[in-house]
């Protein structure tokens, strides 16, 4: 078996086992347990408040003392066990409780899945540039694969999606012990501080004006996609409250036009070599911050009718949003971070973007949406969008403005070496 297949099989799986309930979890939770709406904001909440603290700590553990592939493994299979007991819970603050462990488990192995395959691809002379993005589309594959399974097996509103996400959760961590070995890098036999002992030095990277301001926008864009993670399925599916939109194409298969949104970043995730070495890390960035501009824009005039094509067209830019800055700024952290903290910082960039841009994301939109754009219980979709969009626009203008790289051509080029 291939080096690249046995990591593209690690990627399908990685985000298979999150495809398979987190499209379909609302319906299980309303329409199956009918529990509320708060407690159901909060369920998202465990995927930033997890992100905050455990990618950095298990990059922290990784660089210092565990095999990466080893330790990616047992997060995996603990993961798994943990959604296996989500049937069994009868009340929404035990589930609450169970999906932050849960998350605690699965959230830092998206961190430990780019170190491990990068170690691996470098290891054996790959340009990782351009072999890591089409080994990480099939994660974006696998997503749709388990999304679609859950819906056309009848388990969309079932707790079988949560055994759909733990058998195969599972199985990738039994897989995960056979893949390359990734060692720790940070050689302890020297004298360290207690610091360096704990493999704090990632966080020494705020220190430097352009690292500070990279993971500073990283939370700004994290925040971007909670709020298209959040409101997306329901802003389509509130639709059929109005009388000429209620039998709609769109209000009926709201989560399949949704999907043309994963179906995009496959596209797009393939792309990336040729604009990071075309454009260089800030313009790709920064073409991501635009794109999400054009993602909140079109949906805030679109409608399943005469403006459908604005809604497909939002999807489709929502690929180039998504791809250009995380798994860009992946490769960013990969080609300016020592090998010694690279785990550490790739586990920061998620503690940035899926933790704290994630928790702002959801306290912030949720706060101002009831505040400020709900009335007698109907949304106003049309203003929380443009909001949005204006929101991603004033980032997009001031990291131009602040953020200062020149592009180096020959940096991505050696990056296998």
């Amino acid at each position: 078996m291939g080096l690249k297949f046995r990591l593209t099989l690690m990627s399908f799986f990685q985000f298979f086992v999150w495809g398979a309930w987190l499209i379909t979890i609302a319906n299980y939770w309303f329409a199956t347990k009918q529990w509320g709406g708060a407690e159901f904001g909060a369920i998202f909440s465990t995927l930033g408040i997890s992100s905050i603290f455990m990618p950095a700590i298990v990059g922290i553990v990784a660089d210092r003392w565990i095999n990466a592939e080893k330790l990616y493994a047992i997060l995996h299979i603990l993961s798994g066990l943990t959604f296996m007991m989500f049937p069994q819970i009868n009340d929404p603050q035990t589930f609450f409780w169970m999906m932050l462990l849960a998350m605690s488990f699965y959230m830092p192995t998206i961190a430990l899945s780019n170190s491990i395959a990068y170690n691996a691809l470098k290891s054996n002379n790959f340009d990782v540039i351009k072999v890591f993005p089409p080994i990480r589309v099939w994660g974006t594959i696998g997503f749709i694969v388990a999304m679609w399974f859950t819906n056309l097996s009848g388990s969309k509103a079932t707790e079988n999606q949560f055994y759909i996400s733990a058998i195969a959760s599972i199985i990738l961590g039994i897989y995960s012990f056979t893949l390359p070995k990734c060692p720790p890098q940070e050689n302890r036999t020297k004298s360290t501080s207690w610091v360096e002992a704990l493999g704090l030095n990632a966080f020494k990277l705020f220190a430097n004006y352009k690292m500070a301001l990279f993971f500073v926008f990283s939370m700004l864009l994290g925040a971007a996609l909670q709020l298209t993670n959040m409101y997306g399925d329901t802003f389509l599916d509130d639709f059929k409250k109005i009388p000429e939109y209620a039998d709609s194409f769109v209000v009926k298969y709201s989560t399949i036009i949704m999907s043309i949104s994963q179906i995009s970043e496959t596209i797009f995730i393939l792309a990336i070599p040729f604009f990071l070495k075309k454009f260089g890390i800030k313009k790709v960035m920064l073409i991501s911050m635009i794109a999400w501009f054009f993602r909140f824009g079109l949906f805030a005039f679109g409608n399943p009718e005469g403006g459908l094509w604005m809604i497909i067209v939002s999807c489709i830019v929502y690929g180039m949003a998504f791809d250009f800055f995380n798994i860009s700024g992946s490769l960013f952290i990969e080609t300016t971070t020592d090998t010694s903290i690279r785990s550490s910082a790739q586990g920061l960039f998620m503690t940035m973007t899926n933790g704290f841009g994630a928790v702002s994301g959801s306290i912030i939109s949720g706060f101002m949406i009831d505040r400020f754009f709900t009335h007698n219980g109907i949304k106003d979709w049309q203003n929380i969008w443009i909001t949005f969009a204006v929101y991603a626009l004033v980032v997009a203008i001031l990291f131009a403005v602040l953020f200062k790289h020149k592009h180096d051509p020959n940096q991505l080029q050696n990056v296998s070496h």
